[in-house]
């Protein structure tokens, strides 16, 4: 009792109640565990499982794509740094002949120099078939219409027996590497002669 003659209520704690000032019941606890037993710990681990694989498969294929892009990388090296390889080995034995003819030439008597010309002329045909296989086409521009693409006008020549515009002479042959131009052929074209020209 106060000095007053009033009552005071003292504040009892509820050893229940939550630091926040609600009360945990009974019931509260049970909703939790309903919640839980609403999920499937099953399910839940063959799907961790399930991802799991799909990540090592992830990270294989990276891995293995890593791989096949530097090997690709190599190859592609490796086939343009021997590109040439098969076509030089077809050049070999036409070297070995000029070399072969070279030594001739030092003898220096006539049957030794006709033997030097059917020699060259030999290994002329066969650097020229080695190159046909590779792929090189010869461009003859002579007595053709002139054509920008292939042929390249180093000047111009009136001339009656040739129609204007057509190649009148090949001052160089043009090639080809199959549909590729690799040089063209140097030509002289053909114009119509002028009254005051004489041909």
């Amino acid at each position: 009792m106060s000095a007053d003659g009033k009552n005071e209520e003292k504040e009892v704690v509820d050893p229940v109640n939550d630091s926040d000032g609600t009360i945990a019941t009974a019931t509260d606890e049970n909703n939790e565990q309903e919640g839980f037993e609403g999920i499937d710990l099953e399910r839940l681990k063959a799907q961790a499982s399930k991802a799991k694989e799909h990540w090592d498969r992830l990270v294989r294929t990276t891995a293995d794509f890593d791989n096949f892009k530097k090997r690709a990388l190599r190859e592609r090296q490796d086939a343009t740094k021997f590109a040439n390889e098969s076509l030089i080995t077809n050049l070999l034995p036409i070297l070995d002949n000029f070399e072969a003819a070279l030594t001739a030439t030092t003898s220096g008597d006539a049957k030794a120099m006709e033997s030097l010309q059917t020699g060259i002329s030999m290994v002329y045909q066969q650097l020229r078939k080695t190159l046909t296989d590779a792929g090189l086409e010869e461009i003859d521009a002579t007595n053709q219409p002139f054509d920008p693409n292939i042929h390249e006008a180093v000047s111009q020549q009136a001339s009656k027996d040739v129609p204007e515009g057509h190649v009148l002479q090949q001052l160089r042959k043009g090639y080809k590497l199959r549909e590729r131009l690799l040089r063209p052929a140097s030509v002289v074209v053909a114009k119509r002669p002028s009254s005051q020209e004489k041909i």
